[in-house]
């Protein structure tokens, strides 16, 4: 295994420090306590750069303290993010960028979060494949307790250690690692974890689990990780159990994580697996429900009958959301669950439009106008029900949103799966 010793002159020089800012002026994100934002930041972007550069060069560089904020779950608990200023972004990201091929080569090929070239599709892949293709249908399926937040710093450097011993490398981690949260007004020292949110910190937490990873591997179990979501995939019911005990006394042993025993359990595939958004099975995968319950929640609220936008905007507001959710879960056996969205979304779009005609008197014009004859039932044009009625089909039909640009659920072909690498 090849240890490096000489790295941090690989930041030292203007072009390592403006490739970062490029790549984190694409990433966008949030101004940090300094409330200087990206586009501030780019104004006088030489002048920035060129002072990151001395300080980075005569070690007299201090990374300012993140920004807390909270994010709501799923599950109705919060997420804690640490926003680093838009200058901290750019020295991590030219501290990933020398880090990044050295450690990643050599982590677990199946370990999927926050890696180049790897997906949530692909862990979701490699999982399916386990389960079908080597019948490993008992699995553990563990959950973490804020992994971010509990990152023992002396392990995070251990780990780094084994590969980099520059001194000055290792100086930087600490100094991020140890630069303390804002809450408020109010400093918070951080005395242990990685706060998402920085740039570096997902590399840093797979450099921290993979020793877990690792270990997995030479007892023999097989695992798929993406980030703090763990499968464990197993022959049997008393398998899984030892695997269960055999990969908590690691976690909270060795790593010193804490692995919450009220969420963490063991799932036939028989009954689904839930990982990522989706419920994979013996025979199928499919969309897990909260995930549907929160995707027709935002259609909802871009589709109000009451916001009085054209049928144009909203489908302009609402085409990127859509294809979102529909280009994720297309890995689940989902094609009947898109045509009933898609039929879904149509009908509110048609609510919209109804509402918006107001009278039926246009409703009938609309009809003659494509060639349907005359009488025509007047129907309540603020009716939810009447948005699926056969007069308003006709007078809006499937082909009339293709027009307008609506994304079509029903044209993405679904149950797809990616190619695997090797196991």
């Amino acid at each position: 295994m090849k240890v490096y010793y000489s790295l941090y002159s690989r930041i030292l020089n203007a072009d390592a420090l403006y490739s970062a800012f490029k790549k984190v002026n694409k990433s966008k994100g949030a101004a940090g306590i300094d409330r200087q934002s990206l586009s501030d930041y780019a104004s006088d972007l030489d002048n920035n750069l060129n002072t990151l550069l001395i300080e980075l060069q005569t070690k007299t560089y201090q990374p300012l303290p993140v920004k807390r904020v909270e994010i709501p779950k799923d599950d109705g608990g919060i997420r804690l993010l640490g926003i680093p200023a838009v200058r901290d972004r750019i020295v991590q990201q030219a501290l990933k960028h020398v880090l990044q091929p050295i450690f990643d080569p050599e982590f677990h090929p199946s370990s999927y979060g926050y890696r180049p070239k790897r997906s949530c599709h692909d862990a979701i892949s490699k999982a399916t494949l386990f389960i079908r293709e080597y019948r490993r249908q008992w699995v553990v399926d563990m959950d973490l307790s804020k992994c971010f937040d509990r990152l023992n710093h002396e392990l995070i450097l251990a780990g780094v250690k084994r590969r980099v011993t520059d001194g000055s490398i290792l100086r930087l981690i600490k100094q991020f690692l140890d630069s303390g949260v804002m809450i408020g007004d109010f400093w918070e020292a951080s005395e242990e974890g990685s706060p998402q949110g920085g740039v570096i910190s997902p590399l840093l937490a797979n450099i921290y689990l993979d020793a877990f990873d690792q270990e997995m591997k030479r007892r023999g179990h097989r695992i798929v990780r993406y980030a703090d979501d763990i499968l464990i995939l197993c022959n049997s019911q008393a398998g899984a159990k030892n695997a269960l005990l055999k990969a908590t006394l690691i976690l909270e042993k060795e790593l010193k994580l804490t692995v919450n025993r009220t969420k963490t359990h063991i799932a036939h595939s028989g009954d689904g697996v839930k990982f990522l958004g989706v419920e994979i099975g013996s025979q199928y995968t499919r969309i897990q429900d909260k995930k549907l319950k929160r995707f027709k929640s935002k259609v909802k609220e871009i589709t109000k009958r009451n916001q009085g936008r054209n049928i144009e905007s909203v489908i302009k507001e609402l085409n990127p959301v859509v294809r979102g959710f529909v280009n994720y879960f297309r890995i689940a056996n989902c094609k009947r669950e898109f045509d009933k969205l898609a039929g879904w979304i149509r009908r509110r779009l048609r609510a919209i439009q109804l509402k918006q005609w107001k009278r039926p008197a246009k409703l009938h014009r609309r009809l003659k106008q494509l060639k349907y004859k005359p009488p025509f039932k007047f129907i309540k044009m603020n009716s939810w029900r009447n948005s699926a009625s056969p007069l308003s089909s006709f007078a809006m039909p499937n082909s009339w949103f293709t027009e307008l640009g609506l994304f079509n659920p029903s044209e993405v072909k679904t149950g797809w799966l990616v190619l695997t690498d090797k196991i």
